[in-house]
Parts: structure tokens; C-alpha cells; sequence
């Protein structure tokens, strides 16, 4: 057996039903049968012990499943010496319970036609998200009888937003259930913290490949950024939700409710539409003006999006959907963030380069627009970004507040995302991370090509507007 790094282990660990919230019983130490089938953990309680340890083990479906946990172990060296009659090589995989159906391969197609995009899966440069994408599927509790089916045909982004939520919550230490068919997911944390999501992506009106399609037209008017096509699009996805009623479901009556909606409306989308999705929540955009002479950001409110629909705006503005407590947002979900996670911890494929350029969040006082950025996620640089020592599943997870919200969501519900919410009428971001990314895209290169430098991209990437 082996030991685990951190990031591999982190990964893993996403089976667990809590995930990293390992309670007061921090992990020390884990090892990985040779054969990949038993991984075994060992604990200390508090600071000082005792040790414990858990294993896990495959099942004949490849879902891991706890198989023992012990505690009262003096030492580390005691807990692992317990543990390595646990941790053998070939061992048969674990049988299914009776009455629990045997979960697919995600790569088995039975014949089906995949998609573009899941073909990408199979590259040699990808082949970090194929494993990371199988682990997620992996771990989720109660995934849909056609997950797989869907994944690998035509709701692939639907999939892995779904898969990526599960990697975020979890790895925020949330338990993660899937006991309803709806909504998607029931998390809870430790301090009696609760609340139900539903996963949604914005689609195109018009379906496309999304391999290598050219870059969609970018806004350029502020109006239309905020309140345009963008904005359109969010407010029908969300609209189509919101008409379920899912707050009157028993199980979600009188407890929180999210919305989490990530963006795959038009190509590249996701690395403009964010503002669109605030202007339609909030019905306020801003805008760059002159004040006393100096450019500041100013506000820009609506009261409808543009367009003949004439859609109000301002879906938090009001108590109109109290029901809905907030809206979680990325502009990561991507292949790229699949295998950007485990590459940035030390797993990268050799002879292969990949690159994040983009725009962090510049938090100074009157800030106008963000900080370009070129980074190799290799780079001790890039690692050094956050706290985990590489790229965290809930590096770019916000959290709109619904301030008439009739049952507020908790930040210590989600302490590890970026909350956006309201104090006396004004608009107040909070969050645990100093980095936060507006945008990015990630290029990946064979190693002996030239390194992409941040004057490469000055040029040709537009300034973004970000104080809002």
C-alpha cells in the first residue's frame, strides 16, 4: 500500500458522507491498496488522541463503502498497525446489499453514440478529469437512473455540474444526501444548518457543439451585459424552476432553498454572463462614470430586461419569491476545472502544459476592474493561491443572498464560498478566500512549446467592470 498525498487523499475522501468534515476527529495519515480497492484512514481525536481509523472498500460497482472504523488507539503508529491487516491486495470487491441496485460504468456506453464533449475524456491531456469526473459520479449518494446515460450523450453539463456541486459541498465538510428525487441534493452541517438544492444549467436556445466552437459575441454596451440576452436566459432558467414549487414539497417546507445554476448558454458564456445573472437578481448593473472628476462605478437600476418580453428584473428586489432563499453561481464549471484540481495537486500528466489566464477579484476600495492573471497550475505560484496548497473545488462558488428571503441560508452553511449579500441596503461581498476569479480559460500545450506569458493576452482580453 501507499501513502496518500493531501490533494489525492482530499479526493477520496469526497466518498465519505461528510466528506472533509471530519468532526473532531482530524485526519492524520491514509494509504491506497496497490490494487486500489481498500483505502484506509487514520484519526486523532482532538489534539491529542486517541487514534482511530476507517477503511473503505470498493464495492463490486466501484462505490466506495465504510467497512470498518475503530477508535482508543494510543499512538499513530498503534492505529496504523491495526489498520494493515485491513488493507489487503486482491481482496475480492465488497457484494451489493440486497435491494441496492448496482451503479454503471461511466465509461461503459452500452452502444450509445457519446457526445463530443465526453469524448474529449479520452484525450491523454484530459485523461486527470476522466478520473476526477469518475470519482465525483462515484461518490454521489443516489445519482439519477440516468446519469450515466446522460453524461455521456446529451445533458453532459448538466452531469458534471452536479458532480461538482457534490465536490464543493463536501469538500465544505456539508453532509451530502440524495433521499428525494427532488430537489437534487439535501445538505447539512454540524451546527444544525440545513437546506434542499436543485441543479440547473442555462442552455442555448439553439443546441451546439461544444468542442471547439468559436467564441461567442461578447456585450459590449453595459445595458446589454446586465440586462440583455444574459440576463434573459437566466431569468427563463430560473423562472422554469421556480414554477415547480418545490418549497411546498413536505420535505423542503420551512428549510432553506437554493437554486444552483451554472451557465453553458452560449460559447465561452460563462466568462462574461455573470453579470447578467446579478442584474436580473438584483435589477442593478453598474457602470463607469465620472464623479467630481475621478472614474468611479455607479449604479444602474431597472426595473425590466431588454428585449419585446420586457421581463422584470430584480428577482431578489423584492419579497415576490421569498420561497427562494439564494442562488449559487459558478463560472468554473468545465472539463478544465475537472482536471485543473488534480493536476494543480500534483497529479499532471507528463509533457504537458496547462495554463489559467484570467481576471482575479481586485477587493481595493473603488476598484474599477480585475487583475489580469497567467499562471502554469503547477507553479508553486498558482498552488500558493489558497490554503489548500492547490485549487479547491469551491474556488469560484458565490452565493446570492435573497435578502426577503422567508428562510435565510446560513454562510456557515457554505463557509468556504463567496456570499454576496445585503446589510441595510447595501451590497456587501464576504468570503474566506483572498483569491477569487472573475474569469478564466485554461490552455493547455505540449511542454516544449513556448510558456504563455501575461502580455500574450493584454491585448485581446477586455477590461472587466467588477465593483458592483
Amino acid at each position: 500500500m501507499r501513502e496518500l498525498p493531501q490533494w489525492e487523499f482530499d479526493i477520496y475522501a469526497l466518498s465519505v458522507p461528510r466528506g472533509h468534515g471530519f468532526g473532531d476527529k482530524e485526519p492524520r495519515a491514509a494509504w491506497l491498496t496497490d490494487d486500489g480497492r481498500t483505502f484506509g484512514i487514520v484519526t486523532m481525536y482532538h489534539q491529542t488522541g486517541p487514534f482511530g481509523y476507517i477503511v473503505m472498500r470498493r464495492r463490486v460497482d466501484s462505490v466506495w463503502v465504510i467497512t470498518a472504523e475503530a477508535t482508543d488507539f494510543g499512538t499513530l503508529h498503534e492505529a496504523r498497525l491495526a489498520i494493515e491487516p485491513l488493507m489487503i491486495e486482491g481482496k475480492e470487491l465488497e457484494p451489493m446489499k440486497p435491494g441496492v441496485a448496482a451503479r454503471p460504468s461511466l465509461f461503459d456506453l452500452q452502444g450509445r453514440e457519446p457526445s463530443e464533449v465526453f469524448k474529449l475524456l479520452t484525450r491523454p491531456s484530459h485523461v486527470p478529469a476522466a478520473w476526477a469526473l469518475n470519482h465525483l459520479y462515484l461518490a454521489l449518494p443516489k445519482p439519477d437512473r440516468n446519469w450515466v446515460s446522460d453524461c455521456q450523450t446529451v445533458n453532459f453539463h448538466t452531469r458534471i455540474w452536479e458532480a461538482q456541486l457534490l465536490a464543493s459541498f463536501r469538500e465544505q465538510g456539508l453532509l451530502v444526501t440524495q433521499p428525494y428525487e427532488s430537489p437534487d441534493f439535501h445538505i447539512a452541517n454540524r451546527l444544525g444548518g440545513e437546506a434542499w438544492v436543485e441543479a440547473v444549467t442555462a442552455n442555448p436556445p439553439v443546441a451546439y457543439n461544444h468542442v471547439n466552437a468559436p467564441h461567442g459575441a461578447m456585450p459590449t454596451e453595459k445595458e446589454e451585459v446586465f440586462f440583455g440576452a444574459a440576463a434573459l436566459r437566466f431569468a427563463k432558467t430560473l423562472g422554469n424552476k421556480l414554477d415547480r414549487a418545490y418549497d411546498k414539497l413536505p420535505h423542503v417546507t420551512g428549510k432553506p432553498f437554493m437554486i444552483a445554476i451554472a451557465d453553458f448558454q452560449a460559447p465561452s458564456s460563462m466568462i462574461w454572463s455573470r453579470e447578467g445573472l446579478i442584474g436580473y437578481l438584483y435589477g442593478e448593473g453598474a457602470q463607469v462614470a465620472t464623479v467630481d472628476g475621478r472614474a468611479q462605478a455607479v449604479a444602474m437600476p431597472a426595473t425590466h430586461l431588454l428585449g419585446p418580453s420586457a421581463f422584470p428584473a430584480g428577482l431578489f428586489a423584492d419579497d415576490r419569491h421569498a420561497e427562494l432563499s439564494a442562488v449559487i453561481f459558478s463560472n468554473a464549471c468545465s472539463i478544465a476545472k475537472l482536471y485543473r484540481v488534480p493536476i494543480s495537486g500534483g497529479g499532471a500528466p507528463k509533457g504537458l502544459r496547462y495554463t489559467r489566464i484570467g481576471n482575479f477579484f481586485d477587493r481595493t476600495p473603488g476598484a474599477l476592474s480585475g487583475i489580469p492573471f497567467c499562471l502554469d497550475i503547477t507553479s508553486d505560484e498558482y498552488r500558493g493561491l489558497w490554503p489548500h496548497g492547490y485549487e479547491p473545488w469551491t474556488a469560484e462558488m458565490e452565493v446570492f443572498h435573497n435578502p426577503f428571503a422567508r428562510h435565510p441560508v446560513p454562510f456557515e452553511l457554505l463557509p468556504e464560498a463567496t456570499h454576496w449579500h445585503e446589510e441595510n441596503g447595501v451590497r456587501l461581498c464576504s468570503t474566506v478566500y483572498e483569491t477569487s476569479i472573475l474569469w478564466s480559460r485554461t490552455i493547455i500545450q505540449n511542454e516544449d512549446q513556448r510558456p504563455p506569458q501575461l502580455e500574450d493576452f493584454l491585448g485581446g482580453e477586455r477590461s472587466r467592470a467588477v465593483t458592483l
